[in-house]
């Protein structure tokens, strides 16, 4: 309805999980990756919490859409069935042949055997449990039985839990401590916050076909991401009940008032403000009985006669200037093979300053040559972003002391509308290259959480922008 009003192509916020625009923001780029390695690893039972809306079901689909065609998966979308029933639907999501009336032993048999005809042809076996929280404990001893299928060095079948904070209560359950032992890896997707909001709102209209100016406000921003306490599903109904809103005011940007229409709108709003007002109780609470505590020391201290110790006025540090986000990956590509850039830290000593003055304009242009010579698919890392120049001239100074500067390179862009500077490090044929590099980048670059772009993505975003 309103989408020529805006300018889109299609609807941004649908609520049904579309790979095309998945949000590598938030961490869930990194649990993808990790999630894939996990699996190719081979090893143990997979566990991902996640709150409902959080994502998890996308993170799923991508995972099938990522994973090599040599791993062959199943998808389990019921989570309520018997423990017999779960044996048996692996074996008919796999598609195997089974006589009539096979009895649990035979079914068994044939998963068996075609598990060791899969891994003899070099093949893996995965299978995804959705609402994992809500499968009974006897079925979920099932599945870890399953997990035992494994020939001398190789395990023949892999799980992946997907499920919500239930789900680790379930799992605390003492009869089923095996299971709980099982589990090798374990992730948890956290709610986005207000900054990562932002940048979900407008990678979602980009990816739309929105080209214009921000949208959403600041405080509609601010609105929306407090109502819908960081989740994804409802960040996606809020937004789009609010361009609704001012479509319906003719107006051409979202503010408060339309984000309050939409809450209005919403069944879940009163559940969020009855989730805050238990957040302010127990705040409320702590800080009674910490004051409780302090004046009980201070009538201790008085009636014994001791002299109560003056606080100590220690320096305050100011935060740091620059800012530190995380974008939205523009595209997801193919990678391909090609020679990549050695990973070598830089010496230890400062460059002289003359070197220093301009070494943004300089990393500015090395960018532009970069750019031009690379293909579609070369993957880099993004370590970091600023606002300001004299911001992203300090990061590189401080970079230069740890990494080659001339592997940096730092894009124009822009974030909520402002002027923005991303800056990358190095150039890879693969993620499996920038994952290696990643993990050899020095404690302190890898605090600031960078993750994986592709040249292509980068590409597209700044003529997006232009």
């Amino acid at each position: 309805m309103y989408y020529a009003h805006f300018g889109l192509k299609e609807p941004p916020y649908k609520i049904t999980p579309n790979t095309d625009v998945f949000f590598t923001g938030g961490k869930r780029g990194a649990i993808l990756d990790a999630l894939i390695y996990a699996i190719r690893s081979g090893e143990g039972i997979i566990k991902v919490v996640g709150e409902v809306g959080s994502g998890k079901t996308m993170l799923c689909r991508m995972l099938q859409t990522q994973l090599p065609d040599s791993i062959e998966t199943v998808y389990l979308a019921n989570p309520s069935m018997a423990p017999d029933e779960v044996l048996y639907a692996t074996a008919f999501e796999l598609q195997l042949k089974l006589p009539k009336n096979a009895d649990k032993f035979h079914v068994m048999q044939i998963l068996q055997q075609y598990l060791l005809d899969r891994h003899a042809a070099g093949k893996q076996v995965v299978v995804f449990v959705e609402e994992a929280q809500g499968m009974p404990l006897a079925t979920l001893e099932e599945l870890r039985l399953l997990s035992n299928l494994e020939t001398k060095h190789d395990k023949l079948l892999q799980i992946v839990l997907f499920g919500q904070p239930e789900l680790d209560t379930n799992l605390n359950a003492s009869h089923i401590r095996q299971l709980r032992e099982r589990i090798t890896h374990s992730f948890k997707l956290q709610p986005l916050d207000q900054q990562e909001v932002s940048e979900y709102l407008m990678f979602r209209l980009r990816a739309a076909g929105y080209f214009g100016p921000p949208l959403f406000t600041p405080a509609a921003i601010k609105l929306i991401s407090r109502t819908a306490e960081g989740l994804v599903r409802r960040v996606n109904v809020l937004a789009d009940k609010a361009l609704l809103a001012a479509f319906s005011d003719n107006v051409y940007q979202v503010r408060p008032q339309h984000v309050r229409s939409a809450i209005a709108d919403s069944e879940f709003s009163q559940q969020a403000q009855q989730n805050r007002w238990r957040r302010w109780q127990f705040a409320l609470g702590v800080l009674t009985l910490c004051a409780g505590l302090a004046a009980g020391y201070i009538g201790h201290q008085w009636q014994s006669g001791k002299p109560i110790s003056q606080p100590v006025n220690a320096p305050v540090l100011a935060p740091s200037s620059a800012h530190v986000v995380s974008e939205p990956q523009a595209d997801e590509v193919k990678l391909t093979n090609e020679s990549v850039t050695a990973f070598e830290p830089f010496g230890a000593e400062q460059p002289p300053a003359s070197a220093m003055q301009d070494v943004l304009e300089a990393r500015l242009q090395a960018t532009q040559a970069w750019l031009d010579r690379q293909i579609e698919t070369t993957v880099t890392l993004q370590l970091m972003g600023a606002y300001h120049d004299a911001d992203m001239r300090d990061a590189l100074k401080a970079l230069a002391l740890k990494l080659k500067l001339e592997d940096i390179y730092v894009v124009r862009t822009r974030v909520s509308g402002q002027p923005f500077l991303s800056l990358f490090y190095g150039s890879f044929a693969n993620r499996e290259a920038a994952a290696s590099a990643l993990k050899q980048l020095p404690e302190s670059v890898r605090a600031n959480q960078p993750h994986m772009r592709t040249v292509g993505g980068i590409t597209k975003e700044i003529k997006q922008l232009q």
